[in-house]
């Protein structure tokens, strides 16, 4: 009798000769690019550094694609939106010490938000490791420990030999549900210890499935079938598990209306009859909620940013399908499922019972009014023209990646993304400079489409050494600049707490001459002409910058209410 664990691949005639007679002067660096090839690596981000010269000399003897960007977060930022793209875990290669603890801020973000992101850094050489203090340049008594408490987990390869597998166990974390960024150090010594190991190959990572417990799934389908006012919350889950279709199947069945978070945006058709939209941050939009006598929330902890900024209190029967097992019930009381979204939908589609409620439609044009009635009762027609002009000129195709600015607030509960995994927005963990580096690395994970980052003024200076990397690659991203000269939304929130703020003005460059002196192209538009500006500069090939002085005012915030 044949088990599968029995079951050996034997090499090729080809394989073997190559085995036996690997080439000369490889060492660790070539051990890291071959074991990334191996695995399905076609692209690389990062920057280099004197520990790390190893792997970046490696790269020339290998066919993967780098692209450097200029600043360590920036890099990660890039490859945390490089894995969105495309489900794909995105290598960034990082020096020791000071360049490492750079990207710490992307790598939260990557975490927050479940974006598969595989950082492979050098460590000062083997003596040091452990807290030996040698005095080494970048020397950390314990680098990895500022890593721990951020990425799904940490590994270490210690000798050459150890490389390709430290590094297919992290691919493995990084792409297993829920995604998110894994971290590998690599001594300085053993990246240029000459090898004679023969050369990587292949890959045998299979991410780990998480299916869904069934005696739950049928609770859960129970209870949705019996529920007389059922609603669905979608969160970033979904899109991470590619569960679209499978939502949309199950709220139809159901009759149940959706809202999608701000990391779920696309999940669900905007224009559905049974699509409430992303208005969280709406009083409206909340009693609707907790009006619901069975609520699934799928892909989603209900965060702050998911939940009313937590005034969001249920007052029926939740379910939760959760990937991440932290943030399941950590919020709310449920019946919860730990499992991947597309799995757990799947599961709930084959048995749950077809509903009929003619009166859902009705109820989700009632709540959409009144949320309408709302916003145009404050005079915020400026803001609202804006965001409307962005999405008329923003192909329906394309992706658009958001900083942390008040378009981008706007955004997360006003924009129609037109589909999954078309909008993207730092709101994981809330740092600035994101929608930049991010967008460019969306570019080369897609060139075929425009891509659009928004930032505030502020948020664009986090970035802008990027605009050389954009005018390098030749990167299809243009870059939409809102200059209200300070940190808009800090001014807003000091000034609605204090009576006034303090440290949100700045002194701020001319944008466009700024993106010229880069060699990118720059235009200062107005919000009449923005519509017109900003299509012309997305249907032009390479990085564009569209710059627009404005102050914009949020909406009234209904969780202080």
């Amino acid at each position: 009798m044949t088990h599968d664990h029995d079951l050996v691949l034997r090499p090729t005639p080809a394989q073997t000769e190559a085995a036996l007679n690997p080439p000369p002067g490889r060492n660790g660096g070539d051990l890291v690019v071959e074991t990334l090839a191996g695995l399905g690596a076609t692209t690389v981000f990062g920057l280099p550094g004197q520990h790390a010269l190893g792997m970046f000399d490696a790269l020339r003897r290998s066919d993967l694609r780098y692209v450097g960007l200029r600043v360590e977060n920036n890099a990660g930022f890039a490859a945390d939106a490089y894995g969105r793209i495309t489900g794909e875990a995105a290598p960034l290669l990082l020096s020791t010490g000071p360049g490492a603890l750079t990207s710490l801020a992307a790598l939260q973000e990557a975490a927050a938000a479940s974006a598969p992101v595989l950082a492979i850094s050098s460590q000062v050489p083997t003596a040091g490791l452990g807290g030996g203090r040698h005095g080494y340049l970048h020397e950390l008594p314990d680098q990895a420990a500022s890593f721990r408490g951020v990425v799904k987990s940490v590994h270490t390869a210690r000798t050459p030999s150890q490389i390709p597998s430290a590094i297919e166990a992290a691919w493995t974390s990084a792409l297993s549900a829920p995604h998110g960024p894994v971290w590998v150090e690599i001594p300085q010594d053993v990246l240029l210890a000459e090898t004679a190991i023969p050369v990587v190959t292949g890959g045998d990572a299979f991410p780990e499935e998480l299916p869904p417990r069934p005696e739950l799934t049928a609770v859960a389908a129970d209870l949705l079938s019996k529920a007389a006012r059922p609603a669905i919350i979608a969160g970033g889950g979904v899109v991470r598990a590619d569960a679209s279709k499978k939502l949309r199947q199950l709220a139809e069945t159901l009759q149940a209306p959706v809202v999608t978070t701000p990391g779920g945006k696309g999940a669900f058709p905007w224009t559905h009859p049974l699509s409430l939209q992303s208005w969280i941050e709406d009083r409206h939009t909340t009693d609707f909620l907790e009006d619901a006598d069975v609520l699934l929330v799928v892909g989603s902890g209900l965060g702050e940013l998911s939940s009313n900024y937590h005034t969001f209190k249920p007052r029926g029967r939740v379910v939760q399908i959760e990937a991440d097992l932290g943030k399941l019930e950590s919020n709310h009381p449920a019946l919860g499922i730990h499992a991947d979204a597309r799995l757990a939908l799947q599961a709930l589609l084959e048995t749950v019972s077809e509903r009929q409620d003619p009166t859902a439609p009705e109820r989700v044009r009632a709540l959409l009014t009144k949320v309408a009635e709302r916003i145009a009762a404050q005079e915020l027609t400026l803001e609202q023209e804006v965001l409307a002009s962005v999405r008329k000129a923003l192909p329906a195709d394309s992706p658009s990646f958001w900083d942390m600015t008040i378009l981008g607030y706007w955004a997360w509960s006003a924009f129609d993304a037109k589909g999954p995994n078309h909008m993207h927005s730092a709101q994981g963990a809330g740092g600035l400079g994101y929608a930049f580096p991010a967008a460019l690395g969306a570019a080369v994970a897609d060139p075929t489409r425009p891509v659009l980052a928004v930032s505030g003024d502020g948020g664009a200076l986090y970035s802008i050494a990027e605009l050389a990397t954009a005018r390098q690659y030749g990167l299809n991203v243009t870059w939409l600049i809102v200059d209200d000269g300070g940190y808009g939304i800090l001014r807003e929130y000091m000034t609605d707490t204090f009576g006034e703020a303090t440290a949100t003005e700045l002194s701020r460059p001319d944008y466009v001459a700024l993106a010229e002196s880069f060699g990118v192209p720059g235009v200062r538009t107005t919000p009449e002409s923005l519509e017109q500006d900003l299509a012309k500069q997305l249907a032009s090939p390479g990085p564009s910058v569209v710059l627009l002085p404005a102050v914009l005012r949020m909406f009234a915030a209904t969780h202080l209410d």
